[in-house]
C-alpha cells in the first residue's frame, strides 16, 4: 500500500498537470487583460504608428520638394554662371578691341609726330644750308676780290660789279658740280 499512496500523491502534486480551476481562472484573467489592452492600449499604439507613418511620409515629401528646389536653384546658378562667363568674355573682347584701337591711334599719332619732326628737321637743314651758302658766298666773294686785287694790283672796290662776278662764278661752280653729280 505504500507504493499506491505515493502514486496517488504524485498525481495530485504533478507540476506538469495543472489544476482545472487554476487553468480557468488563468484563461479568464488572460482574456480580461487582453480585452483591456485591446480597448485602451491598441488604439493609442495605432495612433502613434499613424502619426509616425505620416511624419515619415511627410518628411520624404518635404525632402523631395527640397531636392527639386535645390535642383532648380542649381540650374539657375549654372545659367547665371554661364551668362557671367559670356559677359566676361564679351568684356574681355571689348577691352582687346579698345586696346587695339588705342594702339593703332597711338601709332598714328607717333607717325604724325615723327613726320612733323622730320619735316621740321628738313626745314631747319634747308634754312641752315641757305644761311651757310649765303655766308660762304659772301666769304668766298670777299676772298676772291681780295685775291683778284692782289693779282691785278688794283682795287676792285666796286661792290655791284664784285657781287655780279662772284655770283656768276659760284653759279658756274654749282652747275659744274650738279653736272658731275648727274654723270655719276
Amino acid at each position: 500500500m505504500y507504493p499506491e499512496v505515493i502514486l496517488a500523491a504524485e498525481e495530485q502534486m504533478n507540476p506538469l498537470l495543472p489544476a482545472w480551476p487554476e487553468v480557468i481562472i488563468g484563461l479568464l484573467c488572460f482574456f480580461i487583460v487582453f480585452g483591456l489592452l485591446g480597448k485602451k492600449l491598441l488604439p493609442s499604439i495605432e495612433n502613434v504608428l499613424a502619426e509616425r507613418r505620416d511624419a515619415i511620409e511627410g518628411g520624404m515629401k518635404r525632402a523631395e520638394a527640397a531636392q527639386e528646389e535645390a535642383q532648380a536653384l542649381l540650374e539657375q546658378y549654372r545659367g547665371e554662371l554661364a551668362e557671367a562667363r559670356h559677359e566676361a568674355a564679351r568684356i574681355t573682347e571689348h577691352a582687346r578691341e579698345q586696346g587695339a584701337a588705342l594702339i593703332a591711334e597711338m601709332r598714328e599719332e607717333g607717325q604724325r609726330q615723327r613726320e612733323s619732326i622730320v619735316a621740321a628737321g628738313h626745314a631747319q637743314i634747308e634754312a641752315d644750308k641757305k644761311q651757310a651758302t649765303a655766308a660762304l658766298r659772301q666769304d668766298v666773294g670777299s676772298l676772291a676780290s681780295q685775291l683778284a686785287s692782289r693779282i691785278v694790283g688794283e682795287s676792285l672796290e666796286d661792290h655791284a660789279r664784285q657781287s655780279g662776278v662772284i655770283d656768276r662764278f659760284l653759279t658756274e661752280l654749282e652747275a659744274k658740280a650738279a653736272a658731275s653729280a648727274g654723270a655719276k
